[in-house]
């Protein structure tokens, strides 16, 4: 779906450490994915997802097709932000550069220095929490100029342009109160989308800290979400460092480094889950003997939106869906067993999708 996470931090936060290990990570699924077509400053990571392995188990599906992977997991794109330095929002450093790139992302990573290592200058960044501070209020900075500059309705308005107008003045307030914004109503999700406003973004936490502190990462979990204020599934506790050696090694050899340091998974991994969570992300499964694979949808899109992603011809052409939930599909064995008990579903273009449902679209010529 093309949607992408900006990564912010201050200078020597770990955020380019984090990032080269985004970009080696991807060179070593290039054989899966075309990524000709990425920019450099993108970096490509898959949401990790127990549930395509058994379905291909069930369905057996093969490699008939060898130059393509069997199993193809939903992605999320990481976009790095450069020039955040206090004053960005008056053009310090890279500023102007640094609000631009931020305003065409989905969503926000801070990313937080929580590690100790003298021989990395802090260059401004003090502590988590303070280090936050800074980057949020280049942000509302920023939007509180944005909103600013709007100007009232005159004469005879409607009623669409008179709540666009007091949603501006309540974000305007909650702005020069050093609030971020949350948008709940549809006003306030257009107003938002259409200024680009930056307090607005959905955004999660990467606490980059030391190697021998990722064994207490639900005790970090929850001791940075009381300190800054946010929820737990916003903050993913990560090593910089360590997942750039991670980035380069082998699958296997991937998997006796996190043994030796006592994790059961990557921070990249568990980045890129919360960050698809974040963004209101879920996944619709496919499968057959050729591959087995995970697709991107909005929460509460339809059956006939959900064709579409696979094609755009799917979804003008689509005549119903055949679906059945995930665990049932595996532990009944598959669509024929499936379909001689009765339990696939035959579903029109409004249904809504809930998330692991394995379908099958019917479409028309």
């Amino acid at each position: 779906m093309n949607l992408q996470i900006g990564i912010v931090g201050l200078p020597n936060v770990g955020k380019s450490t984090l990032f080269n290990a985004l970009l080696k990570k991807q060179v070593a699924l290039a054989a899966n994915y075309p990524f000709a077509t990425i920019e450099p400053n993108v970096g490509v990571v898959e949401v990790p997802d127990s549930r395509l392995p058994k379905l291909a188990e069930v369905t057996k599906t093969s490699e008939k097709l060898p130059n393509l992977p069997p199993l193809k997991y939903a992605l999320v794109e990481f976009v790095d932000i450069a020039g955040l330095v206090a004053g960005a929002s008056k053009g310090e450093g890279l500023g102007n550069k640094f609000l631009a790139n931020i305003r065409e992302t989905d969503a926000i990573c801070h990313v937080l220095r929580h590690f100790s290592d003298p021989n990395v200058l802090r260059e401004g960044s003090v502590d988590p929490e303070q280090d936050l501070t800074i980057i949020r209020t280049e942000l509302q900075l920023a939007d509180l100029e944005t909103l600013q500059k709007q100007h009232q309705p005159k004469g005879a308005v409607s009623k669409d342009e008179k709540d666009k107008w007091e949603t501006i003045q309540d974000f305007l307030a909650k702005i020069e109160q050093g609030q971020s914004l949350v948008c709940q109503s549809e006003v306030e999700k257009l107003v938002a989308k259409e200024l680009c406003l930056l307090t607005a973004k959905p955004e999660i936490f990467a606490i980059n800290v030391d190697e021998k502190e990722l064994v207490k990462t639900q005790e970090l979990t929850e001791l940075f979400a009381k300190k800054l204020q946010v929820k737990k599934e916003q903050i993913v506790i990560i090593s910089a460092k360590i997942e750039s050696e991670l980035a380069v090694l082998a699958a296997e050899d991937q998997e006796l480094y996190m043994q030796e340091l006592g994790i059961k998974e990557s921070g990249l991994s568990r980045l890129a889950a919360v960050a698809y969570q974040t963004l209101g992300l879920q996944s619709f499964l496919t499968t057959g003997e050729i591959e087995s694979k995970a697709w991107t949808i909005r929460k509460g899109s339809t059956a006939q939106e959900a064709a579409g992603v696979i094609h755009t011809d799917f979804s003008k052409k689509f005549i119903s869906a055949k679906i059945i939930n995930f665990k049932e599909f595996v532990e009944l064995g598959g669509w024929s067993a499936c379909k001689e008990i009765g339990k696939i579903r035959q579903e029109g273009r409004d249904y809504v999708m809930q998330d692991g449902d394995v379908v099958e679209f019917m479409i028309g010529k």
